[in-house]
């Protein structure tokens, strides 16, 4: 008798050739369950928690129709029908895998995608293409790569809204890791410089001291070009449309000078990231020479890490010639990320399938279909209704105030998005704003179920029942306090539309009444005692 462990069977000992060996590695990944695959492929941001079954943003891996959510600014519960989408998908995908085995048939995919995503946004589809990547930060390591192939290694990064982009861009703009493990699961350690990609940054904060955006911001990119190519070197300029508080940086005369000035010296590339902008205004920074930044997990809503780079024909011209990739990207970014119309680049990377970062684009493109099936007109009085109570509702409260808006000139090419969907507030407690801590588990208090503190009229018991999910503080450079967010999304949108006038008016009413609870639950929270450490120490602002 032996306690040694059998080995594992090989595919030669039951006869099977490599095909088949490569198409059961496959199918073993496939059949996981739907939720760990929905969670896969990307980073520990995506980990749930062993208790709530949540990630860090507090969303699950399956739909939650019982959360309130109001928080696409930051990330959103995958809704039911895009959870269908994705089963669907895989599924679709292992009837192929059998057949052409998984690598294959996951390019497939990919390219299936990469050509659906650019219709829904009218992009042409052959003078602009598709990188896909986990999230929006591993985007930006894609685009220095880019640049630094355009221009070289001699590279600066400008990054205008510094405070208001992801936490990780601190480190990408630099070329350095920003976590522990990257999303192909390669252990790195977080701030040390990528293989080819390091370089120095400049930050550019928006906000200024009055709570409100900075009104020199022009000036402050110009100057910031100017001493980074002073010396003969070049910029990969990182702009903003639009910020976590909604805010565009910097300016179209801005821009203008910019090329004027520096035509060979400058890349751009648009943090999008959030997607509250038009397809008109996209498709107008493409035609400029701009890289695009997008995700389809803020105001489409679907599941949190689905990143992707739109390359300009100008870029992918450049990237035929010069198949040139840093070689520290291969710890984030596999062959089937890049367009086959890249294919010498393609040929340097190596073939991975990731299947988690593939499901949740999935299930974003389904939620941008439903989106942008409903008539542009509805669209847009959705927003403006709902942009006018959730500013009434904001403006009436005590507990709430709030922030400054950046000015944004209404542009043609913008559609809907000339209206603002991200409405910042400050919480004021008996002493003043909230701390950014004080917020932060205030946010985590209006996700949860808080009917058991005691002393709650029936009525109250309701409310404080809710779980209502917002975006997550942003603390304000300077100021000792953070914001919290309403945020208007597509599914808001989707679960308003009626062909029938009435229904849909009903429907957009009930959303506000929805919120109009989110900001009783604010205001019952801080005023019970059991609340009282959320406002005890607060700071004034």
């Amino acid at each position: 008798m032996t306690s040694a462990v059998p080995k594992l069977q090989t595919a030669e000992a039951f006869g099977l050739d490599p095909f088949r060996e490569d198409v059961a590695r496959g199918m073993r990944d496939l059949f996981r369950p739907l939720d760990d695959l929905l969670t896969s492929g990307g980073d520990p941001r995506l980990a749930l928690d062993p208790v709530s079954r949540r990630n860090q943003y507090g969303c699950g891996a399956g739909p939650a129709p019982e959360i309130w959510n109001f928080a696409s600014s930051t990330a959103s519960p995958i809704s039911e029908r895009a959870y269908g989408r994705a089963g669907g998908a895989r599924e679709a995908l292992m009837r192929s895998a059998i057949e052409i085995g998984l690598e294959a048939a996951y390019d497939v995919r990919m390219e299936e995608i990469r050509a659906r995503l650019k219709v829904l946004l009218r992009l042409p589809a052959r003078e602009v293409d598709v990188v896909f990547a986990p999230s929006g930060t591993d985007a930006q390591l894609q685009a220095l790569s880019v640049a630094r192939a355009r221009l070289g290694a001699s590279l600066t990064t400008v990054v205008v809204g510094s405070d208001q982009t992801g936490s990780g861009t601190a480190f990408t703009a630099r070329g350095r890791h920003f976590g522990a493990v990257t999303a192909v699961g390669r252990a790195v350690r977080k701030d040390m410089p990528i293989a080819g990609l390091a370089c120095e940054a400049i930050a550019l904060p928006l906000l200024a001291g009055a709570l409100g955006p900075r009104a020199d911001i022009d000036i402050a990119v110009l100057e910031a070009i100017a001493a980074a190519t002073a010396g003969g070197g070049s910029v990969l300029l990182q702009i903003m449309d639009s910020s976590k508080l909604g805010w565009r940086a910097p300016s179209e005369a801005c821009l203008a000078e910019i090329g004027r000035r520096w035509p060979d010296k400058v890349q751009i590339v648009v943090d999008a990231c959030q997607m509250r902008l038009g397809r008109g205004r996209i498709k107008t920074y493409l035609d400029r020479g701009y890289m695009v930044l997008i995700t389809g997990s803020k105001f489409f809503g679907g599941p949190a890490f689905s990143g992707a780079l739109l390359l300009p024909a100008a870029v992918l011209r450049l990237l035929a010639r010069n198949p040139k990739v840093a070689s520290g990207l291969l710890d984030y970014t596999s062959r089937s990320d890049w367009p086959r119309s890249l294919m010498a680049l393609r040929n340097r990377l190596e073939s991975r399938s990731n299947l988690g970062q593939w499901l949740r684009w999935e299930a974003a493109l389904d939620e941008m279909a439903a989106y942008y099936s409903i008539p542009d007109a509805f669209r847009l009085h959705a927003i403006k209704e709902l942009r006018s109570g959730i500013e009434d509702l904001i403006m009436l409260s005590p507990a709430l105030g709030a922030i400054g808006r950046s000015v944004q000139a209404t542009m043609t090419d913008d559609e809907e998005f000339a209206e603002p969907t991200i409405f910042p507030f400050l919480v004021k407690g008996k002493r003043g704003a909230l701390s950014a801590d004080q917020s932060r588990r205030l946010h985590r208090a209006l996700a949860r179920d808080m009917s058991a503190m005691t002393r709650l009229s029936t009525a109250d018991r309701e409310i404080a029942a809710r779980h209502c999910l917002l975006g997550q503080p942003v603390e304000l450079a300077e100021q000792p306090v953070a914001v919290l967010r309403l945020c208007v999304g597509a599914r808001l949108i989707i679960e308003a539309w009626s062909p029938d006038p009435a229904t849909a008016r009903r429907n957009i009413e009930r959303t506000l009444d929805r919120i109009a609870e989110v900001v009783a639950k604010i205001e019952l929270l801080l005023a019970h005692p059991a609340s009282a450490k959320l406002v005890e120490s607060s700071h004034g602002a």
